[in-house]
């Protein structure tokens, strides 16, 4: 049981003792946890080895499954493994923390690494990804250095509709912007945040931004409003997750996020109508309308082709496969219905339900 108390920050001007804190915050992840730390516990090379330059901290959020057990049993076997668990959470209104923000606080505090990687639970790391990462963080001088990983997808659904979120992200924080300090942006993924130990505790790391459920990208607002360098990119090669196991679990984590992930929920989703309606109902109209002249016809095709053009190049930027993105037109009544339930439990219900669990959303 960790004896830390969320409310206290350690002094972060003490000298630390290894490069490395890598930290996963665990609820209920018994499906995930295992092939994750897997990953990350081989990632020792010489001159980053695990115990004497890095340290791994789960940090099991009250999980009622066998988060605990999988942790405790790849401690009990590595050295530089430490399992902690969250100080119970409170969830009132004025409850100060998320169940994620509350156990990354919970691990910073006993991290003693120069460097804060939080990652999750249903992320996998390509060999050497880690140490990698700490050259690119000191190679841009950021502070923050976070990957998007590869997503992996199950599922027509998954697959129709992923590639339409990732666009719409893309387009919403675009990397070049995000990562010009010139540029007020700033965007992270939890899945795979650096930050340095210094600019974490400066802005008070997640005790900062313990209420909000976009805690990764209000982090990186704090660190950048700081006037430090932040970087974000696109990272395959680095590490791949698996967000959701079922349509169900989709459901309910981009009804978590997606109404203030994007500037204008209910105009992104008007906009996707009107793609889905061009889309289908053009090439009804110019071979169904028998009066058109040629020239009109062919006028709407060329409306069509343009569409689809437009369409499909801002779906590329999803970093999906072609397949997948050749199906998302499909996925855009799914996606229009996320967006609105989203609006609907963040606007006027103030609930959101995530991992067994309901925040208030109300300011």
């Amino acid at each position: 049981m960790s004896d830390t108390d969320p409310a206290q920050e350690p002094n972060s001007t003490e000298t630390p003792d290894l490069e490395l804190s890598v930290i996963i915050p665990a609820r209920n992840e018994q499906r995930s946890l295992a092939a994750c730390m897997a990953s990350i516990l081989s990632q020792s090379e010489p001159g980053f080895l695990l115990g004497q330059h890095w340290e791994l901290i789960v940090v099991n959020d009250d999980s009622t499954d066998n988060t605990r057990i999988i942790a405790a049993e790849a401690a009990s076997t590595h050295e530089g493994v430490l399992v902690l668990d969250a100080p119970p959470l409170d969830l009132s209104a004025n409850g100060g923390f998320t169940g994620k923000t509350n156990a990354c606080w919970t691990g910073a505090q006993a991290a003693r690494g120069r460097y804060l990687l939080f990652t999750d639970a249903d992320t996998i790391h390509q060999t050497n990804d880690i140490s990698r990462s700490l050259r690119e963080a000191d190679r841009h001088d950021a502070s923050l250095l976070s990957y998007s990983p590869r997503q992996i997808v199950t599922g027509f659904w998954q697959h129709a509709v992923m590639p339409l979120i990732f666009s719409e992200l893309a387009s919403v924080y675009p990397p070049k912007q995000v990562n010009d300090p010139a540029s007020q942006l700033a965007a992270a993924n939890g899945q795979f945040l650096l930050v340095e130990r210094d600019a974490y505790f400066s802005v008070g790391g997640h005790r900062a931004v313990g209420k909000s459920v976009l805690d990764d990208v209000a982090l990186a607002e704090n660190i950048k409003r700081g006037s430090r360098t932040i970087r974000f990119r696109y990272a395959p090669e680095a590490l791949s997750t698996r967000m959701y196991w079922t349509t169900a679990e989709m459901v309910e984590g981009w009804t978590k996020n997606l109404a203030i992930l994007f500037p204008k929920p209910v105009a992104l989703a008007l906009w996707r109508v009107l793609d889905l309606l061009l889309f289908f109902g053009l090439p009804v109209a110019a071979f169904g309308l028998y009066w058109l002249q040629p020239w009109q016809r062919n006028v709407i095709l060329l409306i069509w082709v343009r569409t689809l053009w437009r369409f499909y190049s801002r779906v590329a930027r999803s970093n999906f496969s072609a397949p997948d993105i050749a199906i998302s037109i499909l996925g855009v009544p799914f996606f229009v219905y996320l967006l609105l339930r989203s609006v609907s439990r963040h606007r006027f219900k103030k609930i959101i339900i995530w991992k067994g669990r309901n925040y208030n959303t109300s300011p």
